[in-house]
């Protein structure tokens, strides 16, 4: 069995070091405990559905080179940690966990100051993290930390549409695609995300649609840890309408993208929970459509 987490004590030694994959399992535990708690406390599904899927996602992301990670020790013993994808000039912070006994002792705001400061030390040019809309505590802290409300999100899930739409061609992204649809996300955002597509052509997840001869929209997956970006609403409905399923909790579908969610409930999606997508530093306006993943 993994060890537990201690509970913070009023005068409790708190030491921030960076996480290494022998504290996935411990981690993975704080991660389960953490969200299963906050969101079945709110009559909302937990994002993380077993303590099995949480270990797995840190253990991944521990060993990742191109992700900066931590953990909080209290009196020794570790009582969360937190994460920052490095594979883009914007960085992405999460998941953020702490132990929900050892909580107002300040460990969840020294974890978040542990990545912004390695964050700034990287010269990224923004930063960014998606966050549950009904979790208040969160909201506060990272707003207290410079983060700015920059888009309400709807999480969506439902049966897989299968259907093609007419002009659309959707099929495997491959290697060879990755600048047509890096052009594609700097036009919607001003940035790319190479890094993580990449990742995705290689494990076989990411997906393209083509129109009139050319890439007009990708995905890395249509799942919860996965972003799309598109020149227009028809492109991204493409790849929505194709794909086998919605992984994890679902898409996070941008809610000001008032067609695209009427869209998405036209063919079966609900909404499971809201949450909220927020930014330090370099933010573009987006242009065209788009879904962000869980880390933004």
């Amino acid at each position: 069995m993994p060890a537990q987490p201690a509970p913070a004590s009023a005068h409790a030694s708190v030491v921030i070091r960076r996480a290494t994959p022998e504290d996935a399992p411990v981690c993975g535990q704080i991660c389960y405990t953490a969200f299963h708690r906050i969101n079945t406390e709110h009559g909302f599904p937990p994002d993380v559905p077993s303590v099995e899927v949480a270990t797995g996602i840190l253990s991944q992301v521990f060993a990742h080179p191109r992700f900066y990670c931590v953990v909080a020790e209290v009196d020794g013993r570790v009582a969360g940690s937190n994460c920052l994808d490095e594979r883009s000039a914007i960085m992405g912070v999460g998941p953020l966990t702490v132990d929900p006994t050892g909580q107002n002792r300040g460990v969840g705001r020294m974890l978040m100051n542990a990545v912004l400061d390695r964050a700034r030390e990287r010269g990224a040019a923004g930063i960014r993290l998606v966050q549950a809309a009904f979790h208040s505590r969160s909201l506060s802290l990272y707003a207290s930390l410079g983060f700015s409300v920059r888009e309400p999100l709807a999480v969506m899930q439902g049966p897989a549409i299968g259907r093609q739409l007419e002009g659309c061609t959707v099929r495997p992204a491959r290697r060879g695609d990755l600048e047509e649809c890096n052009r594609v996300c700097r036009l919607v955002h001003g940035h790319d995300r190479g890094g993580s597509l990449a990742e995705a052509i290689d494990e076989g997840a990411a997906t393209v649609t083509e129109r009139n001869g050319r890439i007009t929209a990708y995905a890395t997956a249509m799942a919860f840890f996965g972003h799309a970006v598109a020149e227009s609403n028809v492109d991204l409905h493409a790849l929505i309408a194709g794909a086998e399923s919605f992984g994890g909790p679902g898409i996070l579908v941008p809610l000001r993208n008032a067609e695209l969610f009427r869209w998405c409930l036209a063919n079966g999606l609900r909404v499971v929970e809201c949450m909220t997508l927020m930014t330090v530093g370099l933010y573009n306006e987006p242009s065209g459509a788009w879904l962000p993943s869980i880390l933004y």
